[in-house]
């Protein structure tokens, strides 16, 4: 794919070239180019099932903890909901990807909680996974390279053409790093200091209810960022019509001793 990454367009041809860079100052996307953007995003990041998912078992432990102040029976409970959910994706054929981080993320919640005793340490794999994500976000983003583009660039069949032949799309992904970063590291800056002083059942809720609203809030800025930003280059596309010219290229060659 490394060739689809590297400007190729010459400033002498036409500008219809094949394959080309985007202008940094080309329009932004239109209505139908803008409702793809919004179902690839929605997509990508596993939906509203992926978000139940995420909040479920997290949601029956602190329920259960808060009841019964049992931290086996809270755990026991937690894994075995995130199983099943995994489960049913199998019966039904669906992705397994968000399922199986889901129950990785549960798992090592469970162990590191059996093993302390406390039933604050089910939050606390999830609770560094978030910050060393917000850390990859911005490192990214200040290296040029943001993380967020490199996850999206797939989805939209762009791979990582966006780097060199379309700068407005690389400076979006680079905004919406940024924001994933720092949207991260607030949720890291209020759940720390309430894991360490808060009590169990407290910081057990707030962990919870920030599930959602920061990763809603970075989604729709990544929408934001993106629906302003040049239409992707379909790299995928690219290669189908490369091909097909070879092959046409070929035949016509071949075709060309007969006529004479």
């Amino acid at each position: 794919m490394t060739s689809y990454d590297k400007p190729t367009h010459d400033p002498q041809q036409d500008d219809t070239a094949y394959p080309y860079v985007v202008p940094a100052d080309a329009p932004p996307q239109d209505a139908a180019a803008k409702a793809v953007t919004e179902a690839a995003l929605f997509e990508a990041f596993g939906g509203v099932r992926g978000m139940v998912e995420t909040v479920l078992p997290g949601l029956l432990f602190v329920t259960l903890f808060t009841i019964t102040k049992n931290l086996h029976t809270s755990a026991i409970a937690a894994l075995g909901i995130s199983l099943l959910l995994v489960v049913v994706r199998l019966v039904r054929k669906d992705t397994m990807k968000h399922a199986f981080s889901g129950v990785f993320g549960v798992a090592f919640g469970v162990v590191f909680a059996m093993i302390t005793g406390n039933a604050k340490d089910f939050m606390l794999p999830g609770m560094l996974y978030t910050l060393g994500l917000s850390l990859a976000y911005l490192i990214t983003a200040v290296a040029g390279v943001p993380l967020i583009g490199l996850m999206l660039g797939p989805v939209f069949k762009e791979n990582l053409s966006w780097r060199t032949r379309n700068p407005g799309r690389k400076k979006a992904y680079t905004k919406a790093s940024y924001a994933w970063g720092l949207i991260l590291l607030t949720k890291c800056a209020i759940l720390f200091p309430l894991y360490w002083w808060a009590d169990t059942t407290k910081f057990g809720w707030v962990a919870v209810a920030l599930k959602i609203p920061p990763f809603l809030l970075a989604v729709y800025l990544t929408w934001v960022f993106l629906a302003k930003a040049p239409a992707p280059i379909d790299v995928f596309a690219e290669m189908e019509a490369e091909e097909k010219a070879e092959k046409e290229r070929k035949e016509a060659a071949a075709a060309k001793p007969h006529e004479a």
